[in-house]
């Protein structure tokens, strides 16, 4: 679904290709006008923060949990591989995003009252009509492996903390939690989605400094290993590990 999400961007892009510098500069010189200065530019910041936190996880701790089942000998090269992740989520996917609106100019419509994924929705619907029906069912299925990933997340740590004889605990509980997120409204469940990555931030990034000396030895050595020629490559290394 990410590829073709990519793909309706790069659409809209192509078909106002000669509008993207502009929609580019009104990005940037939007970002920086007076009004942006003095009118909220911390609330801005933090917002920002915020959506960052949903969209690629970072500082939060969570993605360790996942490439740590990697079936790996060299830890340092999967974390290197979980760069691509933010990569691909904010600086391509959200970039992309972004310039389409602008392109498409739905960001400039005050009566229709667009927020969110409607004014996505109505940026691709501008090039590709029927697009918004695919977005939708896109949406449902982001919805889902986030539902399953976070279980996933959930059940890790509550394993580590309780055992893992009591997760069935834990299951019952997010399935609860599930069907009642499913009734609150959408700006609670994203303040109490903010407060809970804010409580896993903060020892995440206190423990991320506490250890810094740690990974910034461990990565030391391995690039001086890979450049003395120490390890063996990706592919005998990822056959080894699978057999």
């Amino acid at each position: 679904m990410a590829v073709i999400y990519f793909v309706a961007c790069l659409a809209v892009i192509v078909a106002n290709l000669s509008q993207v510098p502009s929609a580019i500069a009104t990005i940037v010189r939007e970002a920086f006008v007076p009004q942006a200065a003095f009118g909220g530019v911390v609330g801005v910041m933090v917002q920002g923060i915020r959506r960052s936190s949903f969209s690629n996880e970072a500082g939060v701790g969570s993605a360790a949990i996942a490439h740590a089942a990697a079936r790996t000998d060299e830890p340092v090269r999967e974390g290197l591989v979980s760069l691509l992740e933010p990569l691909i989520d904010t600086v391509i996917i959200c970039n992309m995003t972004a310039i389409s609106i602008v392109l498409t100019g739905v960001y400039q419509d005050t009566g229709a009252e667009l927020s969110g994924v409607q004014m996505t929705a109505s940026a691709f619907s501008s090039v590709i009509s029927w697009f918004p029906i695919v977005l939708s069912i896109a949406i449902c299925l982001f919805a889902f492996s986030t539902i399953v990933s976070w279980s996933y997340y959930g059940i890790q740590a509550w394993a580590y903390l309780f055992g893992e004889r009591s997760t069935i605990i834990f299951k019952c509980i997010y399935v609860i939690c599930t069907f009642l997120g499913c009734l609150a409204s959408l700006s609670l469940i994203i303040d109490f989605s903010d407060l809970m990555l804010l409580g896993m931030a903060f020892p995440n990034l206190l423990g991320c400094y506490i250890l810094s000396n740690e990974v910034a030895a461990d990565l030391k050595d391995y690039w001086s290993r890979l450049k003395s020629g120490q390890m063996a490559p990706v592919s005998e290394t990822a056959l080894s590990t699978s057999l």
